[in-house]
């Protein structure tokens, strides 16, 4: 990566943070929209809104601020000094970063599901995956912010 970019270092990360706030923020809605639309009937209207609302939510803000993050977060680990690549917390941080990658593609394939009407789950499924991307969250961000050795 191009030395000139450490003097954005500030930049870089503070845009970084705008779109994991953005990221999470649509992690943590879209399976709260998923309980509502278990509740309701397939054809009704209120399904149609929720099908409307949760393809814009994660089409305009989820995707878009996932790959925001990953560029900013990258463009940072790329950095000469940004990273001690020695210390086990990052290695622990990424590994937690994929698996929220993998709850995001879950989150979409349920997405899927609710558009073609079929593998529908109870409210309860949904609930407790709400809960994840939070657990997710506190865990990599004492990652990076703490950095234990």
């Amino acid at each position: 990566m191009a030395a000139w970019l450490v003097e954005f270092y500030p930049w870089i990360k503070a845009l970084h943070i705008i779109s994991i706030i953005a990221w999470m923020a649509g992690l943590l809605y879209l399976p709260r929209l998923f309980v509502y639309h278990s509740t309701v009937a397939p054809e009704s209207e209120a399904a149609s809104m929720l099908k409307t609302m949760e393809r814009r939510l994660l089409r305009f803000i989820v995707n878009p601020a996932m790959i925001a993050a990953f560029l900013f977060g990258g463009t940072m680990l790329a950095l000469p000094g940004a990273v001690d690549w020695s210390a086990w917390w990052i290695h622990a941080k990424l590994v937690l970063v994929v698996a929220m990658m993998a709850l995001h593609g879950l989150f979409a394939v349920w997405r899927r599901n609710f558009e073609a009407g079929t593998k529908i789950y109870p409210a309860r499924t949904y609930r407790i995956a709400n809960e994840v991307p939070t657990l997710l969250m506190i865990a990599i961000v004492i990652l990076a912010v703490v950095k234990p050795g």
